[in-house]
């Protein structure tokens, strides 16, 4: 049996692939303009990589914001519950899910079974999102890669005091005329990130190891800082991007099989 979920997110789009239950095929791609487009995109490309076709689907589930949009005939679940499914599925161990995209972040608590118990979302404010990320590394002419890498290998980190991306970027600016070093700066960055990550997984209180996914959890300056920052075991699973769309493939296999 193949299924597949597709994860339509604000600033990319994922698509995984299932033969059986197991993993044939992953695609990412950036959302665009056209988010129906993208979806029907990667959907062709997953299967293509698999060896398969549109008409061999047993299943397709849709997750993430634009989740309406993915082409038919799919079936919409919330990416709440399709990242509990995915993450579980490859860290059955963990007890939360922290989902960090470019444009929100999530902190998902999970019972023992691994249901949703409780979770706390950050969608109106840049501020612990990869976009925060983006802005600042902008303000040294840098992109994301270079300044996690110089973050990553800073000795210090100097304090961001500001949450808010205009005024933390003002404020960056400020230090670099300052003198301080860039890698320092941007290490103090990553760390106001994660000390507002914090903040939301102490508001579901997570009990246990948490999984960091989502698309800063592929940058070692934010795993670093996260893990320094939390009191608790983080684990990054090897595809910390698709496991949204994992879990939707993962549900489209379970609805198909009953």
């Amino acid at each position: 049996m193949i299924t597949c979920g597709i994860d339509a997110g604000a600033r990319t789009t994922k698509a995984v692939v299932l033969a059986d239950g197991e993993v044939r095929a992953r695609t990412i791609a950036a959302t665009g303009g056209d988010a129906a487009g993208t979806a029907e995109c990667v959907l062709a490309e997953a299967l293509g990589r698999a060896g398969a076709r549109r008409g061999d689907l047993a299943g397709l589930v849709a997750t993430g914001y634009g989740r309406g949009v993915v082409p038919g005939p799919a079936v919409t679940i919330t990416e709440i519950t399709c990242q509990a499914w995915g993450v579980r599925h490859v860290v059955p161990a963990v007890r939360g899910i922290l989902d960090v995209g470019g444009q929100d972040s999530k902190a998902i608590a999970l019972e023992a079974a691994g249901r949703v118990r409780d979770f706390v979302m950050n969608d109106r404010c840049a501020a612990g999102t990869g976009r925060f990320l983006e802005v600042m590394a902008s303000a040294f002419g840098l992109g994301l890669e270079e300044a996690a890498r110089l973050a990553a290998s800073a000795e210090t980190a100097v304090p961001i005091a500001s949450t808010c991306t205009v005024f933390a970027e003002s404020e960056v600016v400020s230090l670099r005329g300052q003198g301080c070093a860039r890698g320092a700066i941007l290490a103090g960055v990553h760390e106001a990130v994660a000390s507002r990550l914090r903040g939301m997984v102490e508001r579901v209180a997570m009990d246990g190891p948490v999984a960091f996914t989502g698309g800063v959890a592929r940058n070692p300056a934010a795993v670093q800082a996260v893990r320094r920052t939390l009191a608790a075991e983080v684990v990054v699973p090897a595809h910390p991007q698709t496991t949204g769309a994992l879990g939707a493939a993962l549900l489209a296999a379970e609805r198909s099989a009953t």
